[in-house]
């Protein structure tokens, strides 16, 4: 649990989808070796959840590095390839958290509208832990639907010159560069932001 530690202190606190994602990566190392130290494994994480902070620690993938890629689809759907080979796992999170009482759905939707009263912290506190506590405890097979696949590899990372905007002055990529009346400039300006 040392490794559960690392990413509780990247990520600020524990909490069910951190787990999640701790498992899903721990998955994929299992299949696919080891952490990438540059860029041996790519992982494509569909949502924008807890559960990537996870990625990034466990896998070693990275936005910085060009190996984490972040396609906005909502689903914890998490992706995970192996440079040079192709090998890859599809890693879809089908657990099913433990079941509610009406009441703790109530507290849960107090809490959803703004409450933190001690009454809500505590039992949100409590639901939490019962989901994180099932997450550890729950089959590979009972918590992912696994997809074994071979993909083709997404392009390694490309550095690009930065270019200042002729507007603003800031240095800019190169390839994200828009031309607005003759000049040269970045996004934020060439949308008038």
């Amino acid at each position: 649990m040392k490794k559960l530690d690392e990413i509780i202190k990247f990520h600020g606190h524990i909490c069910p989808g951190l787990v999640l994602g701790y498992r899903a990566s721990a998955f994929a190392l299992q299949e696919l070796g080891r952490k990438s130290i540059d860029e041996e494994i790519v992982a494509i994480v569909e949502n924008n959840s807890c559960a990537v902070d996870a990625v990034q620690v466990m896998t070693g993938c990275t936005f910085g590095k060009g190996n984490l890629i972040f396609k906005d689809y909502g689903k914890q759907v998490y992706i995970f390839i192996k440079r040079p080979s192709g090998k890859a796992v599809r890693i879809s999170i089908d657990w099913t958290p433990p079941p509610e009482t009406e009441k703790q759905k109530e507290i849960w939707q107090k809490y959803m509208k703004g409450s933190r009263s001690k009454e809500v912290l505590k039992a949100v506190h409590l639901r939490k832990s019962k989901k994180i506590e099932s997450i550890l405890k729950t089959s590979d097979k009972d918590l992912f639907k696994i997809k074994h696949l071979k993909m083709p590899l997404p392009d390694e990372a490309k550095i690009y010159p930065s270019i200042r905007c002729e507007i603003c002055k800031e240095k800019t990529m190169e390839p994200r560069l828009r031309v607005k009346n003759g000049k040269t400039v970045c996004i934020p300006c060439f949308e008038g932001n």
